[in-house]
């Protein structure tokens, strides 16, 4: 655990931040006296296992893309719509 002043915190605080995020627990001081404690969010995960993906894809709801077109139509309209004619990242 580290112990920096408020004014440090301020003057790096890119740098204080990047070493929370690897782990690294700062102190804050303001005039000699402790008032705060900046730690990484421990819920937080920085890799998912593919078999928990896979799990999580098989139960998603299927997406019904006709009916997502006619909704989005009815909200936005069609006037500035890009048809699959139009689409530069269609398929030929």
């Amino acid at each position: 655990m580290k112990t920096i002043t408020q004014r440090e915190l301020a003057a790096r605080s890119k740098a204080v931040l990047d070493e929370v995020e690897a782990g690294e627990i700062y102190r804050i001081t303001r005039n000699g006296t402790e008032i705060a404690e900046v730690r990484p969010i421990s819920a937080r995960r920085r890799f998912v296992p593919v078999a928990e993906l896979q799990r999580k894809w098989r139960t998603a709801p299927r997406v019904d893309a006709a009916q997502m077109r006619r909704e989005a139509d009815e909200f936005f309209g069609t006037e500035d719509r890009v048809d699959e004619a139009d689409d530069p990242w269609g398929r030929a």
